[in-house]
């Protein structure tokens, strides 16, 4: 079974939507303050606990841990995180922002809100923003029974 009509177009288009506001949202980290996307994300989801299990950190942001071990190998090398505890052992390792990592998300951060405010919620009022936030948790929430089924 195919999707209806409506359904293909709105689909597609938060498609393209998704993957052009990922592009910009890199392309502008890149150039404004030498991070990636990702350096971005890991440092977002460890600014907002002080320090946390490397497993729990890819649940977080939605990752493989073997993506997740290759993006922390990378920001620990440029002292963006440390990681402290039992070696290879994933299971037992923290993982927590250095003062340059610090420093990186509060250059980076003014730029990435202004392209989010400018580009994502310009134009949308308290309604749709609800409206959209709605929508995302049900999804999220039916991706989680999904996940939980496997």
């Amino acid at each position: 079974m195919w999707l209806s009509d409506d359904e293909q177009r709105v689909w597609r288009t938060y498609l393209s939507m998704s993957a052009a506001l990922q592009t910009e949202m890199n392309r502008q980290l890149q150039r404004d303050c030498g991070l990636s996307l990702a350096d971005y994300d890991v440092l977002v989801a460890l600014d907002e606990q002080d320090a946390c299990r490397v497993n729990e950190l890819g649940e977080r942001l939605g990752w493989e841990q073997s993506r997740l071990s290759h993006q922390l190998r990378r920001m620990q090398s440029r002292e963006l995180i440390a990681k402290r505890g039992a070696g290879e052992d994933r299971r037992g390792a923290t993982v927590s922002l250095t003062a340059a990592g610090r420093a990186a998300l509060a250059a980076a951060a003014p730029g990435h809100v202004t392209l989010v405010r400018d580009v994502v919620f310009a134009g949308v009022g308290p309604t749709q923003r609800r409206a959209l936030e709605r929508w995302m948790t049900q999804v999220l929430g039916r991706l989680r029974d999904v996940a939980g089924d496997a």
